[in-house]
């Protein structure tokens, strides 16, 4: 089954679309490749063969029965991104005035660095590509 599924993406309940675009676009730099603000939004990533992020509103999320979820539950969900010179992005990122939690740092599977988007949900950023770089990652786990 797994050469037939593909990952496309993910979505998080967000207070404000236009927040979220805001911090996805305007601080990361990625492409919104649709908005339908206020309710919906998709951020592209990695080109052709990424994945995305949908950003759908609260509100709108609220209709299909969907309830409220608690701060530590948002942190629990990390975003998950990769880059080639870590440091260099933080220097980058920080100069815009991106707030960290967790500065780059080495963690024994990866060297990594965390920040918090709007809402809460943790955006994680490590440096290689992950199932490559680390010991731990390798195919045969």
């Amino acid at each position: 089954m797994q050469d037939k599924l593909r990952f496309e993406g993910l979505t998080l309940t967000v207070a404000s679309v236009a927040t979220s675009i805001a911090f996805y676009e305007g601080l990361l730099g990625l492409e919104v490749a649709y908005n339908s603000e206020p309710d919906f939004a998709m951020i592209k990533i990695g080109g052709d063969f990424g994945g995305s992020i949908g950003l759908l509103s609260f509100d709108q999320a609220r209709k299909d029965g969907v309830e409220k979820t608690t701060a530590a539950q948002k942190r629990a969900i990390h975003v998950e991104f990769t880059t080639d010179d870590l440091d260099t992005l933080y220097a980058e990122l920080t100069a815009k005035g991106m707030a960290f939690d967790a500065p780059p740092h080495d963690e024994p599977w990866e060297r990594v660095m965390t920040a918090f988007d709007p809402d809460g949900y943790a955006v994680e950023i490590a440096q290689g590509r992950r199932g490559q770089d680390g010991e731990i990652w390798h195919k045969d786990n």
